[in-house]
């Protein structure tokens, strides 16, 4: 595999990104970042991290993979090479670990007073818990948005870590990161986004503050309008052991969901029959399978879905109509997102193996010395 300087096509091309590698949010943000066209460098320890899974690690994609021994003073001084010719830095390591290694942001704003240095942390860069250790349901559940999650009232559950790492952590890190280069543009001057799961989560759920706000939040599971405390938004049980997501909030889905349904059903706005409508609506779909009912609702207002498993969402006719799933080089992936009707971005290379790069990486973005950087171990060469 090789490596070209500017490969993508998306809106940020021309943007250039130094990541110094983490797990989870970090790597998602980059792999964002490089899927809307920036040139990313992916700094990886030599051999890789502990969660190191090579081709199979698509949060690595679109980026090539450089290796530098940072306990090395050269391998810190090539770091700083390529900040100087970059426009953004990622980390995502424990509050002071960059500052230690002479990678913190005095370091890098010394070498470029433009450059955007995002951090990416569950707890923060600052407050009494922001060097303890923890992971995604840890800062939902201090976020309080743990607390309301699923419909069983003895206990919540948490959605796997998409609410955390990936909503709260990686997506607010990349409003950062293109807020702070939009400003740059126009200051001429760089400064640290602060991204915390723990912010992002809480202001992700400012719906739920809303609600609190206006007197609806109850402290109970499964007693909202969009948590299962209703009957016309919940999941039901089909024939077969599936499930389809009933959604028709609005009184003319509601409407168009008792047309198709084919039975008679409770007055909805009679609170006195909502456990009635529920039973009603669980016996009706365990009547026919989850596809029967997709044919009955397919492109109409009832707002009723199938609950599609992973494995199956790539042939589900709208997606596959979109193009939401691609498999280059056979693998099955999301395709980049959001679209853009003239800068369109696309996928460049797969997930690289730790160091894959590092010779042609760094020689690309101007580095000085390469060769004597491998022949002393400061860098390595997969």
């Amino acid at each position: 595999m090789t490596y070209e300087l500017g490969q993508g096509t998306g809106p940020l091309r021309g943007v250039r990104v130094v990541e110094l590698a983490g797990i989870g949010p970090g790597p998602h943000a980059c792999m964002l970042l490089a899927d809307l066209g920036a040139d990313v460098v992916r700094v990886d320890r030599p051999g890789g991290g502990m969660f190191a899974t090579g081709r199979a690690d698509l949060l690595n994609r679109g980026r090539p993979s450089v290796a530098l021994d940072l306990k090395r003073p050269a391998a810190v001084a090539a770091v700083l090479d390529l900040v100087e010719r970059a426009d953004v830095l990622v980390e995502g390591l424990r509050p002071g670990a960059t500052e230690r290694l002479g990678l913190g942001p005095e370091d890098c704003h010394a070498r470029n007073p433009r450059l955007v240095y995002a951090r990416m942390t569950g707890w923060g860069q600052d407050g009494p818990w922001s060097r303890s250790a923890g992971h995604d349901m840890n800062y939902i559940a201090t976020s309080g948005a743990l607390h309301g999650l699923g419909q069983d009232p003895a206990r919540p559950h948490f959605p796997g870590n998409l609410l955390g790492d990936f909503g709260g952590g990686s997506t607010y890190l990349v409003i950062g990161v293109l807020a702070a280069l939009l400003e740059a543009r126009a200051s001429g001057r760089g400064q640290v986004v602060d991204a915390a799961i723990v912010d992002g989560s809480a202001h992700l759920n400012t719906m739920a503050s809303a609600f609190a706000a206006m007197g609806l939040d109850t402290g109970r599971r499964r007693s909202g309008l969009l948590d299962g405390g209703t009957p016309w938004y919940d999941v039901y049980e089909t024939a077969d052991g599936e499930h389809v997501s009933v959604g028709a909030l609005e009184p003319q889905f509601w409407a168009e969901l008792v047309a198709r349904i084919g039975v008679d059903l409770p007055d909805r706005d009679d609170p006195a029959q909502h456990v009635a409508l529920r039973e009603a609506l669980t016996r009706r779909f365990k009547e026919r399978t989850q596809a029967e009912w997709a044919e009955v609702f397919d492109g109409t207002d009832a707002c009723v879905a199938p609950v599609v498993r992973l494995a199956d969402a790539p042939q589900h006719p709208h997606l596959a109509a979109r193009g939401t799933f691609v498999s280059p080089g056979g693998v099955t992936q999301p395709a980049p997102a959001p679209r853009f009707s003239r800068t369109q971005a696309t996928l460049t290379t797969p997930p690289a193996l730790p160091g894959e790069h590092t010779r042609e990486a760094l020689a690309a973005w101007g580095v000085p010395d390469v060769e004597a950087l491998i022949a002393t171990g400061a860098a390595v060469q997969a």
